[in-house]
């Protein structure tokens, strides 16, 4: 058994960002196509699970977005943290997590935009990328400077206070503690901070500014449990023990909080923050278990090899016509499935080539890092 104080990588780490990537390079399209083509219920309702509701509830594809923000904060007490250790001056690592969130945010709005010429008020400068930048590094930076104490303040602090805006305010014309796309708070505050345009034009942003505060809370769940695996002494099965605790009492709390401040990823609402955090903490309770303590890896080499380039693979759609590719290689084996079944098989080709381009840049040990 391995004593997480000991390990130099927490390989269930690797395995469960990739885990997490899987379906965002089009994991999900295996059911979406399997949906299509048998228009068997089970496989109907599976794809409908990777899609996301309109604006109130949950579905699993909405887990995809908060545990990878998740997943770099477990990450932080083994990177900034093992620096923190080695006396490495705070100020270095703050200009170095300032850089690397910044990057993020430059790299989303390529990939909103892509590199064209247009007016601002063209372009639209929130993304998944720019969330996990800022939320990112503004996780680090409180973790930087102060203990666990203060972190787990800031956390419940961050989910409170943005459930009081909301409770006490609306945009204008709409009665305080509207929760509408129109009306709540948060979307209207956008509409008046963010240049450019905003997804739903002139009302709302997924990936708002002001709905990144409650993310900063979800970066700062992963920096705790981070910490907690690799500074506590405790014996690496009890771990799994109180993490698995922790992980069911906080999907509890989110039902709970979910009656009076709805679970929705829109608003990145502080039931939501709860509910997946503890779906996430959960799923790196399982894969730490089964990698890192039984030391079962081999089944998850697949996932690693996606994990280590996931910005990579993310923004390579942007550069990489993965469509074309998949056919100039793969046109002869859909042509042998026939229809309607040559859907499916596209959607195994097209994951295969984008796995065997992240397998060569694996053996080459080329990481695109930021």
């Amino acid at each position: 058994m391995m004593h997480s104080s000991n390990l130099q990588r927490l390989h269930s780490l690797d395995a469960l960002r990739g885990f997490d990537m899987f379906w965002i390079i089009g994991g999900e399209r295996i059911f979406h196509s399997l949906a299509k083509v048998t228009n068997a219920p089970f496989w109907q309702a599976l794809s409908h699970q990777f899609t996301h509701p309109d604006w109130d509830g949950f579905r699993v594809y909405d887990l995809i977005f908060p545990l990878f923000l998740f997943i770099a904060g477990v990450a932080t007490p083994y990177s900034i943290g093992r620096q923190l250790d080695n006396n490495v001056d705070k100020r270095k690592l703050v200009w170095k997590v300032v850089k690397r969130g910044l990057i993020l945010v430059l790299l989303g709005w390529v990939k909103n935009n892509d590199l064209i010429i247009q007016p601002i008020s063209e372009m639209r400068f929130p993304s998944v990328l720019g969330r996990i930048g800022l939320a990112y590094m503004f996780a680090n930076i409180i973790y930087i400077y102060s203990g666990r104490k203060a972190q787990t303040i800031w956390f419940g602090g961050l989910l409170l206070g943005y459930w009081l805006l909301f409770l006490f305010f609306a945009a204008p014309g709409y009665p305080a503690g509207t929760l509408t796309r129109e009306g709540n708070i948060a979307s209207y505050i956008d509409t008046l901070l963010v240049p450019g345009k905003l997804l739903a034009p002139g009302v709302h942003d997924p990936e708002g500014l002001v709905s990144t505060l409650p993310a900063i809370a979800t970066g700062l769940l992963g920096i705790l449990t981070g910490t907690y695996l690799k500074n506590h002494f405790a014996d690496a099965l009890k771990k799994v023990r109180y993490m698995a605790i922790a992980g069911g009492l906080m999907v509890a709390l989110g039902q709970l909080w979910n009656l009076v401040f709805p679970i929705n990823k829109n608003l990145w609402s502080s039931s939501f923050v709860l509910h997946v955090g503890g779906l996430s903490l959960l799923l790196l309770t399982l894969f730490y278990y089964i990698i890192d303590i039984k030391g079962y890896r081999k089944w998850a080499f697949f996932f690693t090899v996606i994990g280590m380039n996931s910005i990579l693979i993310y923004m390579s759609g942007s550069f990489i016509d993965w469509k074309s590719t998949t056919h100039s290689f793969f046109e002869w084996l859909l042509q042998l499935a026939g229809e309607p079944y040559n859907a499916v098989v596209f959607v195994f080709c097209f994951l295969a080539v984008k796995w065997a381009f992240l397998y060569f840049m694996y053996r080459k040990k080329a990481f695109l890092r930021v």
